[in-house]
């Protein structure tokens, strides 16, 4: 990964990535309306819970300029997923760890 760029074995190159236990597709923040501020919405994370993801990671983006919603961190606790929300380069090698053995879902921001 690099600014404004990700390589996802067996989805190719993108900006952005939504990823779950099994797969995952490129991240349009234009299908939930998601900006840096308020950030991540909880309509983003639901795909991930129902694709069966135990631990979800929210990448803030390189600068942390993204944001997450109060109510997507809610929605997650009351699902009982653990959760956790860092800078992407960070949260990649995060997920990467996990998914070896866990049922891990994540959003990735690959710039601010």
């Amino acid at each position: 990964m690099s600014w404004g760029r990700m390589v996802v074995e067996g989805l190719g190159e993108g900006k952005d990535f939504k990823l779950y236990p099994g797969g995952g597709r490129p991240w349009d923040w234009g299908e939930t309306g998601t900006r840096h501020k308020p950030g991540i919405q909880p309509a983003d994370v639901q795909e991930l819970l129902d694709h069966g993801s135990q631990v979800i990671i929210l990448s803030r983006g390189m600068q942390l300029v993204l944001e997450t919603c109060p109510e997507t961190l809610d929605l997650l606790k009351a699902h009982g997923v653990d959760v956790y929300v860092e800078e992407t380069t960070t949260a990649v090698h995060h997920y990467n760890t996990l998914a070896e053995t866990t049922s891990v879902g994540g959003l990735f921001h690959s710039t601010c």
